[in-house]
């Protein structure tokens, strides 16, 4: 059988996808990317998540601290 490209799971997702599928900001993400809780892999000016990255940063989740704010 002939898998097409919408049956395979996907490889890798960008910080727009992801953003979409679980209701964290694209800011908040990257900022993740930043601290380096999220782990990306860059192909040039491309910044993408592999999916293994993903489900790893999901499962172990985040301290959702933010850097910069006062209280």
């Amino acid at each position: 059988m002939i898998e097409t490209i919408t049956e395979r799971n996907k490889l890798a997702y960008s910080v727009e996808e992801i953003a979409e599928q679980t209701s964290l900001s694209k800011a908040f993400l990257r900022l993740e990317i930043k601290r380096g809780k999220l782990k990306v892999r860059r192909f040039g000016r491309r910044v993408i998540i592999r999916d293994e990255d993903l489900r790893d940063y999901i499962a172990n989740g985040s301290d959702g601290a933010t850097i910069g704010l006062k209280s």
